[in-house]
């Protein structure tokens, strides 16, 4: 399993491509589940763990890597299914989210497959907004077409995490809260948490804010408001995106927003669980004008008053 994830640093040239890397793992014997590799740290058989008295039902013991303590949640109950029992072939996803380390306990790892964004897509509607997807994708794997599920991360982590949006003291310019009334803010992310986590932070400034679900919504909504002769920068205060997401990822989105003169000056934030060092170094290559690491309101609206201070001074 080590080697299966030794080359994840050399995989970053798939960002910006608008390509991605999945880690599949089953949590029951009939279904595929999947996580992006550059969330993943490492992958290995589940070592002793030590009991958590008080801690969220999801949460099944510490484990101890290398002198690090690390919580392991039980990713089979956390999404709705019957507790899982350990066994020799159980596998530790330790992961890195939103600035902290967690192992999810699953069946087995499987592999890792290469795919474009494009072949990722939303879960049906008709799956309810209850679900713990963020897409879903079919993929031939041994010698037969199956389905992933791609796993919504940041909704599960909500559940067991309670993320405050209350800004700290001193944080908000008052003088500005009155500039930030009716002014638009459009968001583009496939977790429906996290665009809430947003959302809920920006409407205490008295921002509007839009909601898409992925990079292509995003693109053909901007597109639409150039067609229909509107000046983008003075029509939404700034987009923030996020880093993976179906069909287009916030790079390739960034790009092609860059790439179109009607909308090239728009203010782009890249809101995503990503690490940070990367993602500053594909910030500075597609041409965003900042990067967050989630879930963070206070930067999120030092950032949004940035922008805006920006676009009173034109």
């Amino acid at each position: 399993m080590t080697q299966m994830l030794a080359s994840v640093d050399q995989r970053t040239k798939l960002v910006g491509e608008n390509r991605l890397e999945l880690l599949l793992f089953r949590i029951n014997a009939t279904q595929l589940f999947a996580i992006n590799v550059f969330k993943v740290k490492e992958v290995v058989k589940v070592p002793p763990l030590s009991t958590m008295p008080g801690s969220h039902s999801s949460i099944i013991g510490v484990a101890n890597l290398r002198g690090l303590s690390i919580p392991v949640i039980d990713l089979r109950k956390a999404i709705g299914f019957r507790a899982s029992v350990i066994h020799p072939e159980s596998n530790l996803i330790v992961t890195e989210y939103n600035r902290s380390v967690q192992g999810f306990l699953v069946d087995k790892v499987e592999h890792i497959v290469n795919l474009t964004w494009g072949d990722i897509l939303p879960p049906p509607k008709t799956v309810g907004r209850d679900n713990y997807l963020t897409a879903i994708t079919r993929i031939e794997y041994q010698d037969k077409q199956e389905l992933v599920s791609i796993i919504d991360v940041e909704k599960v982590l909500a559940e067991i995490i309670h993320y405050d949006i209350r800004l700290s003291d001193g944080v908000l310019d008052e003088q500005l809260l009155p500039h930030m009334y009716g002014r638009k803010v459009l968001i583009a992310d496939d977790s429906a948490t996290a665009r809430r986590q947003v959302r809920e932070t920006l409407e205490q400034l008295g921002l509007e804010v839009i909601e898409v679900s992925d990079g292509l919504m995003a693109l053909k909504q901007l597109q639409q408001w150039c067609n229909e002769g509107k000046v983008i920068t003075d029509h939404i205060l700034m987009l923030i995106t996020d880093a993976e997401m179906p069909e287009m990822d916030g790079y390739k989105l960034t790009h092609e927003v860059r790439s179109d003169k009607r909308m090239a000056d728009l203010f782009i934030t890249l809101n995503t669980s990503l690490s940070g060092s990367f993602n500053n170094a594909m910030v500075e290559k597609v041409g965003c004008n900042r990067f967050i690491s989630k879930f963070q309101p206070d930067l999120l609206v030092e950032v949004v008053q940035e922008r805006l201070k920006q676009a009173l001074s034109v």
